[in-house]
């Protein structure tokens, strides 16, 4: 055996004993190397493998320490330590340096031999996430507002923060809201007793009209949409881009007259928008974010259907007869129809309540100005 003179002889004896899984003689020679050589130079991960191997956790933990004090990013160091916490019964010290282990892992990378520790990382935290939540409910018990069961399932990693991420145009300082209480626009009233007119009207069309919503413009690039070109979410137009769609404007009247009543934008080529939408069985409209968090968007239940939903940010509801959906898509939003009868609503848009006059009119010549640029 290497003697104290010797420190690398024996650094390089350690790791074959190590290597050799004679985990004594591997954590003797490297004890013995450690106080010759400099703190930077010496394999404190090996050191903490051959104690951790003979159950000598709290030596194990020293040397795994010493690594992360010379690099607090080191994946291999945070997954032991993590493991050591396992082991020691502190869960929570356990997950913070599991999650840290596969957060930087994601971000540089790990090396192979790490891949069945980091899986378990990643199956520890879910699974000691459930006891977690299990153990706040019993504390906390039923009876939360909506917003605080959010925050509790944003506490125990139920769900992720959303945030309002339009794809274009940005206005800072509005209230980050999935849905709004429909209560507080007056103007829906009118609309939602006018639809019954607009099933009957949407009969009598037997699906003349509709086109998907989904297609590509020859301009530009064609969307990254598997609902591309495909009828199972179509649309028919009332107020496409600035201009009312007078064919079919003529066969719903009552469409027209319950649009009236809402406080849509008007920007030239740009705004209102006004469509039935459709949904068939089976088709789901992917996660997505829209392009403005200027506007809300509305919808009118006309043909509503079972299993159907609309998930904004992390609330998910249904369309029901006679109560309206007003929501920001600016939010991630998908919507799904599971059942077997298709669904149609009126979608349509409105400028955000928050948003004062000036703005709406600054908003409207911005628009302008965006829409004209380059355009010959």
């Amino acid at each position: 055996m290497a003697g104290p003179s010797d420190p690398q002889a024996a650094i390089a004896q350690g790791l074959a004993a190590l290597q050799a899984r004679d985990h004594q003689l591997a954590a003797t020679l490297l004890h013995e190397a450690a106080p010759q050589v400099p703190e930077a130079a010496f394999p404190w991960m090996a050191l903490g493998n051959a104690e951790m191997a003979l159950g000598h956790l709290d030596a194990a933990e020293m040397a795994i320490d010493r690594q992360l004090k010379l690099a607090f990013r080191d994946v291999g160091a945070l997954l032991l330590k993590g493991l050591l916490r396992e082991k020691l019964g502190d869960s929570r010290a356990a997950i913070s340096f599991y999650q840290a282990a596969i957060n930087q892992a994601g971000l540089t990378g790990s090396p192979p031999p790490l891949a069945d520790l980091l899986a378990h990382a990643g199956r520890y935290i879910a699974g000691t996430q459930g006891d977690y939540a299990a153990h706040l409910q019993s504390v906390v018990g039923d009876g939360l507002s909506p917003t605080m069961r959010e925050a509790m399932d944003l506490l125990t990693g139920k769900v992720q923060v959303q945030l309002q991420q339009p794809r274009m145009f940005y206005y800072p300082g509005l209230p980050q809201k999935y849905f709004y209480e429909t209560s507080r626009f007056r103007w829906l009233e009118p609309m939602l007793a006018l639809a019954p007119r607009m099933a009957e009207e949407l009969e009598t069309l037997n699906g003349a009209g509709f086109a998907p919503y989904v297609t590509a413009d020859g301009n530009r690039p064609a969307p990254n949409n598997p609902l591309l070109n495909d009828i199972a979410w179509s649309a028919l137009y009332f107020w496409k881009d600035g201009e009312e769609v007078a064919e079919n404007a003529a066969a719903c009247p009552s469409v027209i007259e319950a649009l009236a009543h809402a406080p849509m934008p008007y920007i030239t080529s740009r705004a209102p928008n006004a469509l039935f939408s459709r949904l068939l069985p089976g088709a789901h409209i992917a996660p997505h974010h829209g392009m403005l968090n200027t506007r809300l968007i509305c919808h009118i239940p006309v043909k509503p259907a079972p299993d159907c939903t609309l998930r904004v940010g992390n609330e998910t509801r249904a369309w029901e007869a006679g109560k309206a959906l007003v929501f920001d898509d600016s939010v991630e939003h998908e919507a799904r129809n599971g059942g077997n009868q298709e669904r149609v609503i009126l979608l349509f848009e409105v400028w955000r309540p928050e948003i004062p006059e000036e703005d709406r009119i600054a908003l409207s010549r911005i628009f302008q100005a965006i829409e004209a640029f380059g355009v010959n």
